[in-house]
């Protein structure tokens, strides 16, 4: 059993930056995939990060390539995400989650943990 708790989220202008963290429970975290979703009022859970357990692969969706970085710190079960020159489209929910051996990482189904969510918002 994982469970995950994020933090870091708020309000911050349109160009600014933000980063997310999520802490993990479990002696089992450096041997889980680990991804990163949103989800918008009114819209359904997009994928936006992800890295493999071994931390060797990294994959990002196209709106957010080149802005944001994924990273994990496996001694100190986090998981992190640095959001560069933010803009208004990345309001949402963002949320965490872990699985082992996630067949496809962009994939929501497939993670068997999830967070709570933190709300992040960009104004323009």
């Amino acid at each position: 059993q994982v469970q995950l708790v994020e933090s870091g989220g708020g309000l911050v202008q349109a160009g600014g930056s933000l980063r997310l963290s999520c802490a993990a429970s479990g002696r089992t975290f450096s041997t889980y995939d680990m991804g990163w979703f949103r989800q918008a009022p009114g819209k359904e859970r997009e994928f936006v990060a992800a890295m493999r357990w071994s931390g060797g692969s990294t994959f990002y969706a196209d709106s957010v390539k080149g802005r944001f970085t994924i990273s994990r710190d496996n001694a100190k079960n986090t998981v992190g995400l640095q959001m560069n020159s933010l803009k208004p489209e990345d309001t949402a929910v963002y949320y965490c989650a872990a699985s082992p051996t996630v067949k496809a990482l962009g994939v929501a189904r497939f993670y068997a943990y999830w967070g709570q969510g933190t709300q992040v918002t960009v104004s323009s």
